[in-house]
Formats: C-alpha cells, sequence, structure tokens
C-alpha cells in the first residue's frame, strides 16, 4: 500500500494532466484539508518530490490568500537542460543525479536501458569511496550526459 507522501505526490502529477501550460496553483491548508493531513506533509511532498532536478519549479506565496504555484518544466527545451546543468554545479549526491536521470527518462530524452546504464554509471559503488570524491565525479559524468545529449539533439536537428 502506497504511504501518505506517494499518493499526495500522484494526485498533484494527475492534476497537471488536467491543466493546459504546465503551470497548477494549489492552496497547501486545503489540500491538507483534503488529505486529512498537517500542511507540513504538504510541504514535505513538495520539497522532496517536485524539484528542480524532477523537472518541477515550486513557488510558495505565504498569507490569507497565499498560494503554492508549481510549474512542470519541459523538459526537452534547451534551456531546461542549460539550468540542469548549472544545478548540477560542481558536485551531486546520488539521489539527485538518479532523479534527473529518471526524469529524462519519463520525458523519453532516454531509453529505459540507457536510464539503467546510467544510474549504474553514477552508482555510489562505481565511483571514489570518498563523498566528496564521488559527488564531484558524479557531476562532471552528468555534465558530460547533459551536453551530449544537447549536442545529439542539435547534431539530428531535433528540438530539446
Amino acid at each position: 500500500m502506497a504511504n501518505l507522501s506517494d499518493i499526495i505526490e500522484a494526485f498533484i502529477k494527475e492534476m497537471f494532466d488536467d491543466i493546459p501550460g504546465g503551470i497548477l496553483e494549489i492552496q497547501r491548508n486545503e489540500m491538507a484539508n483534503q488529505f486529512r493531513c498537517a500542511p507540513s506533509q504538504i510541504n514535505y511532498v513538495l520539497t522532496t518530490r517536485f524539484t528542480l532536478e524532477r523537472g518541477y519549479f515550486v513557488e510558495s506565496r505565504r498569507g490569507g490568500g497565499g498560494y503554492i504555484r508549481i510549474k512542470k518544466l519541459k523538459i526537452r527545451e534547451d534551456e531546461f537542460l542549460r539550468d540542469i546543468i548549472e544545478y548540477i554545479g560542481e558536485s551531486i549526491s546520488g539521489s539527485d543525479a538518479k532523479a534527473i536521470i529518471e526524469r529524462l527518462w519519463e520525458e523519453a530524452v532516454i531509453t529505459e536501458r540507457e536510464m539503467r546504464i546510467l544510474c549504474a554509471a553514477v552508482n555510489k559503488y562505481n565511483l571514489p569511496l570518498s563523498p566528496l570524491d564521488r559527488n564531484i565525479i558524479r557531476a562532471r559524468i552528468m555534465k558530460a550526459i547533459i551536453t551530449a545529449i544537447m549536442d545529439f539533439e542539435a547534431r539530428k536537428g531535433g528540438e530539446l
């Protein structure tokens, strides 16, 4: 059985199917009431499941008329891939790298086979023992992967 965070995540993702433009506005308190949970549970789902590396941008406005706006980013846009490279920076954790790779697969930028190969390449067991070195090397691998995708798409004349 799925836990509450999984259920809330699935609900929000389903809401995206019903809206054009990929921008969703929700009221945190209303959603918490609907799921009979604390508003902090909604925050937890948003901060852990709707992140940039997973292809979402979350904006929050507090106060009486407050809302949470979630924008689903289009991964095929060159700008998004460049943002991911910038987000990666000089170091990236294994879980963040895996989330980016899974997002590339979800958007059909890579195949399932490629996803599995890339996840294996950035797995901590295949990188140096030092966590710092591991995260630096993982960042270099991830940036090389995304640059290769952008180069491949540009060469074949496809849209990113």
